[in-house]
């Protein structure tokens, strides 16, 4: 495997590794806040991180940041929304669908993937749900949440393509400006009421700077060297990355069917590397 890619696979598990301790920051804000005080809040204060990157002239990064942003946007929300009525663990279930989604978008598009990208996919909704569905009844936050899905499935798809043509800083910084002012229209839509009481200000620092700011520029730098379907299969390791979490941090054990679940997760995102697709021809020395 080139080093190029395994750099790329690097960042891509640092990103989901952070991400695996969202569901429950955002489930626990949504007490004091609206979803879209939330996400405006958090990449409000991700575009901070992202200023000295926002003064590049080219239109093309603009029209490609916009793009992104807006697809980005409607996943955030449609997940924050959905953590209004459903569970974390079982956000996190459907939220993994887009690993079977993207192949077969890129399938209808004419891409043709090789049959370990398929194993792997199932492998891990299989595994996902073993480890983190809870088995409650249907819902809407259900149906909120697979719009998650669909429009990361997209995302990955996109960002594939951009990334290897601008700088991710700025790149990643334009996206992110994007997400906070449609965020603002969406808050103001709300008509939001503060309330200084139970403010969640660790939550909202941690989810702006780190599983913001950071995160999607790691996305954006994992995936000039991994190509989509492949990166899609990483980011299924985010429910294992928080049971982890639940096991240092609060003590909680998954039992053999969890076990289980992690198991297959980490067995199809060494699948989905079997076979990867040809590098391309822009990873030689990128731009961050």
């Amino acid at each position: 495997m080139r080093r190029a890619q395994l750099l790329g696979l690097l960042y891509l598990n640092l990103a989901t590794l952070f991400w695996g301790s969202t569901f429950v920051l955002v489930k626990d804000s949504l007490q004091t806040l609206g979803p879209g005080q939330i996400n405006f809040v958090r990449f409000a204060i991700a575009t901070l991180v992202f200023v000295p990157f926002l003064f590049r002239r080219d239109p093309r990064l603009w029209v490609a940041g916009l793009e992104l942003g807006g697809v980005l946007f409607v996943a955030y929300l449609t997940q924050t929304v959905g953590l209004q009525y459903t569970t974390a663990s079982r956000s996190a279930f459907i939220t993994t669908l887009y690993v079977v989604a993207l192949p077969m978008l890129l399938g209808v598009l004419g891409r043709r993937l090789g049959w370990p990208i398929w194993l792997a996919a199932g492998l891990a909704i299989l595994g996902v749900g073993l480890l983190s569905y809870d088995g409650s009844p249907p819902n809407l936050g259900d149906v909120w949440t697979l719009g998650t899905a669909l429009s990361y499935a997209v995302y990955i798809w996109r960002l594939e393509h951009f990334a290897q043509r601008f700088s991710t800083l700025a790149l990643t910084g334009v996206q992110i400006l994007t997400v906070a002012l449609l965020s603002l229209v969406w808050m103001l839509w709300e008509g939001p009421v503060w309330n200084a009481a139970g403010f969640p200000y660790f939550s909202l620092l941690y989810l702006g700077l780190v599983a913001s700011a950071l995160c999607i520029w790691l996305q954006a730098l994992g995936q000039r060297m991994v190509p989509a379907p492949q990166a899609a299969v990483i980011f299924t390791l985010e429910p294992v990355y928080a049971a982890a979490f639940a096991y240092v941090l609060l003590g909680e054990r998954l039992g053999l069917q969890g076990l289980v679940g992690a198991g297959l997760i980490i067995a199809a995102t060494l699948i989905s590397q079997l076979k990867s697709a040809k590098p391309h021809p822009e990873q030689v020395t990128p731009e961050v």
